[in-house]
């Protein structure tokens, strides 16, 4: 049958509800006592240590606050903006803001321009202007497939600057996964 018939539907929805049975679990055993932000934020955390916390951030309305999270408006709609109660160190800097893309953690960091840090994190620029930095480096990239599913997993590391955050360099880790 082609992929679009009801047969090809109905071995999708059955993985589909596997996996966020399976999401759901991770979440709800989630210790905040395990977060290492800095790892996330660096890109040395794996996929399930990320899923696992953004599953448990987004879905608690108090996570963050117990965290000792402060958010902060952001003049961005696409960025969540975090005070944290201190500082974390990342990149060989420290930082007590954090923003929170669609995909992941970025560290707020002044003091350096996007350029220079990525050149020194071997990040490539995308786009690179004088009003416009954004830059990425694949740091894991795989594709499994099994029963008809493909999961596509990719883990970028990011540099960029924003107008909502003058003078400030974006740095932080994209974790994406792809279902087909």
């Amino acid at each position: 049958m082609p992929r679009g018939s009801a047969t090809h539907r109905i071995g999708f929805l059955p993985a589909l509800a596997v996996l966020a049975s399976l999401v759901v679990a991770k979440a709800d055993d989630y210790d905040p006592a395990s977060l290492d932000l800095a790892a996330l934020i660096e890109c040395r955390a794996d996929l399930s240590a990320y899923t696992g916390y953004a599953l448990w951030l987004a879905g608690d309305p108090g996570a963050a606050s117990t965290l000792g999270w402060k958010e902060v408006p952001s003049a961005n709609a696409f960025l969540r903006q975090y005070q944290l109660p201190a500082p974390v160190r990342v990149f060989g800097r420290e930082t007590g803001t954090i923003v929170f893309t669609a995909s992941g953690p970025m560290a707020v960091l002044d003091g350096i321009a996007a350029a220079d840090l990525a050149r020194r994190l071997d990040v490539p620029a995308m786009v690179s202007t004088p009003d416009k930095f954004l830059g990425e480096k694949v740091v894991t990239e795989s594709t499994e497939n099994s029963g008809g599913i493909s999961l596509s997993t990719r883990i970028t590391l990011n540099v960029s600057t924003v107008d909502t955050h003058p003078g400030k360099t974006l740095a932080g880790c994209s974790y994406v996964v792809d279902v087909k």
